[in-house]
């Protein structure tokens, strides 16, 4: 059985060795960025911000530090933890892929 990934473009299931997807025309280039590794820096470290700035978004982590005295933040930075884990990876890749 080979080996698949999804498009960062549209979040299609291609072939791992695809290098165009076949459904949206746009070149595959591969993510650094896991969802598991996310969704546990953000059950953990939420309060703080640290997913937002793995996941790219450096504002809104800057945003999450300066009001993490309120501890707003960490309930946010929960919610979003949980939501990571149970976001289909094809959704995860389009929303925060490269």
């Amino acid at each position: 059985m080979s080996e698949t990934k999804f498009c960062a473009n549209c979040g299609a299931k291609i072939d791992a060795m695809a290098e165009i997807c076949p459904k949206c025309g746009v070149r595959v280039t591969e993510t650094s960025r896991s969802k598991i590794v996310a969704g546990v820096l953000a059950l953990l470290l939420g309060g703080l911000g640290i997913h937002k700035f793995y996941l790219g978004k450096s504002g809104q982590g800057i945003l999450y530090l300066l009001f993490c005295w309120t501890f707003i933040p960490a309930v946010i930075g929960f919610i979003e933890g949980i939501m990571y884990l149970v976001m289909s990876d094809g959704e995860f890749e389009r929303r925060y892929g490269k």
